[in-house]
């Protein structure tokens, strides 16, 4: 019987020297708790853009001076395609809206067109040739619909001022005068390079891809309204006469496509989880 006790009294001593030891040891710290990825930012910012595209340009008409009784219409009139180039920096106020200043050049186009004037025992035609380019600055507003599947729409506007150059302007007229020749008559008036500034306006839409969150590419549509033109002095191929041309290249307007890119200044930092070190 003793030795039951004996027993006994020993395994409690062992179990409590036990629990001792462990109160004794340090508590191991709890596992971190699960921090699901921040949100993006609102975040706004500069940046720089370049675009190169193709411009597809046209004219409402072509005035001159005509006489009292006469009336003139305008065939065929137009331009043909020419590429352009622009650079420029913006600033991204948020997720949704941004503005940019750019600075554009429209390379040469080659221009066509007759203007046919009748008049009391008058029949003539004047057909043109030459060549137009352009300087464009313009600042632009622009306004991002929401994004999917990394591509983004969006529709801005522009206003600023174009210097529309006429080059190599010249007319080549037949004209019959029944009171005078009995036989039609030629001449041909070639006029200086002339150019001016115009108030100038666009539209624009497209759809913008984001490669990494410092890189944009776009595929756009602008219409762009460029103001008038007009060729300097004229003077007729025999020198016969020269002076101030009073022709006028109204209202040219353009369809342009263009392939652009943009470079984020100051791009959101990338989301990183905080680091959990144990006491």
């Amino acid at each position: 019987m003793r030795s039951v006790k004996s027993l006994l009294a020993a395994g409690a001593a062992t179990l409590i020297s036990s629990m001792a030891f462990a109160a004794d040891m340090p508590i191991a710290a709890p596992p971190p708790m699960y921090a699901p990825p921040a949100p993006p930012a609102d975040f706004g910012g500069w940046y720089l853009r370049g675009d190169v595209g193709m411009t597809n340009q046209s004219a409402k008409r072509i005035d001159g001076a005509v006489a009292p009784g006469f009336t003139k219409t305008t065939e065929g009139l137009g331009f043909d395609s020419s590429p352009l180039f622009d650079l420029g920096v913006g600033y991204r106020f948020n997720n949704w809206f941004r503005t940019d200043v750019i600075g554009q050049y429209r390379g040469k186009a080659n221009l066509h067109g007759a203007d046919n004037v009748i008049g009391p025992g008058f029949v003539g035609s004047d057909n043109y040739s030459g060549s137009k380019s352009e300087w464009v600055v313009m600042a632009n507003a622009y306004v991002d619909l929401g994004t999917w599947w990394c591509i983004t729409p969006f529709i801005g506007a522009g206003v600023g001022g174009s210097y529309n150059k006429i080059s190599g302007f010249r007319d080549d007229g037949v004209a019959y005068l029944a009171a005078l020749t009995p036989t039609p008559s030629a001449s041909v008036a070639y006029f200086a390079d002339s150019g001016k500034w115009n108030l100038a306006w666009a539209a624009h839409a497209g759809l913008a891809y984001k490669v990494n969150p410092g890189f944009t590419v776009e595929l756009a549509y602008s219409y762009m309204n460029l103001g008038d033109a007009a060729p300097g002095n004229y003077r007729l191929f025999d020198n016969s006469a020269s002076g101030p041309s009073t022709i006028k290249i109204k209202e040219l307007t353009s369809h342009d496509v263009k392939l652009g890119v943009r470079w984020d200044l100051n791009s959101p930092p990338a989301y990183m989880p905080p680091l959990v070190t144990k006491g």
